[in-house]
């Protein structure tokens, strides 16, 4: 079975989990063990996929958590100190990048990226916090954010939202139309052409563009959640948690942030 996650498309299993291929997880060899030795060895509680250094889905939650609670205290750290803001959106940028196409997960970069991002939330949030007619938008996003996140992982439990050939086309598609028309707002914002808080993506087609961008978002989400399953059913190495880890945290900051412009177009409106 391929992954279905587009990280690992240009990874085989083996490479990505640094691994040989056809070499067996885990091994212990009984052959020259007494009657009683194996009798003991039977009699003991069924060995879980953490015991086998395998990865499970428990432990990549737990990942995720730490990755998660990394970006509030960094969040913490920008809102206090907003000059934070850019230098930690270009180097969770940098990465964000490097973690993406890394054969085998680093947890330090991981953890890093988390921090780095969370000091770039912290500071847009703030800033947008400061704006007159805008307080208590960041805490409006977070509950948004996780409101979308459950409700995206209930239907994938349900089995109403999964991936298919189909929805992958659209994905990308609509994936490569928002990168190329936010590379092209930030030019003619940074020239000055046009002006505004989000330049091209305010206003009414700022809505629409949003709107659009969590529902990417959504379909990102389900990746991650069938990629961490097959994975697990696999039996792939535990340290492949933090790649799931990884994929939950950029996806959720990506909905939060969507989530958060969404929110001041239309508190600006107001």
């Amino acid at each position: 079975m391929t992954l279905s996650n587009p990280i690992f498309g240009s990874n085989s299993q083996s490479e990505a989990w640094g691994t040989k291929p056809g070499s067996p997880v885990g091994f212990r060899d009984n052959a020259n063990m007494s009657s009683d030795q194996l009798q003991h060895m039977y009699q003991q509680p069924a060995a879980t996929g953490a015991d086998m250094g395998r990865m499970t889905i428990g432990d990549t939650i737990n990942k995720t958590v730490f990755c998660l609670a990394l970006v509030v205290i960094g969040a913490a750290a920008g809102w206090i100190m907003p000059a934070l803001m850019l230098p930690g959106a270009l180097v969770g940028f940098v990465l964000g990048l490097v973690n993406v196409f890394k054969k085998r997960p680093s947890p330090a970069l991981i953890l890093l990226y988390s921090a780095a991002q969370g000091l770039f939330l912290g500071g847009l949030s703030g800033f947008l916090e400061s704006r007159p007619g805008m307080q208590g938008i960041a805490i409006q996003a977070v509950l948004a954010t996780f409101c979308v996140a459950g409700v995206t992982l209930a239907l994938y439990r349900s089995g109403k939202y999964r991936m298919s050939p189909k929805l992958n086309k659209i994905f990308m598609v609509g994936m490569i139309g928002l990168v190329v028309f936010s590379l092209l707002n930030m030019v003619l914002m940074m020239t000055g052409v046009i002006d505004g808080m989000f330049g091209m993506r305010g206003g009414v087609l700022g809505l629409v563009i949003g709107v659009v961008a969590v529902l990417l978002a959504t379909y990102a989400l389900v990746s991650d959640f069938t990629m961490i399953e097959e994975l697990s059913n696999q039996g792939a190495p535990a340290i492949m948690a933090w790649r799931g880890a990884f994929g939950l945290t950029m996806t959720l900051i990506w909905l939060y942030t969507e989530i958060l412009r969404i929110l001041a177009i239309l508190r600006d409106d107001d």
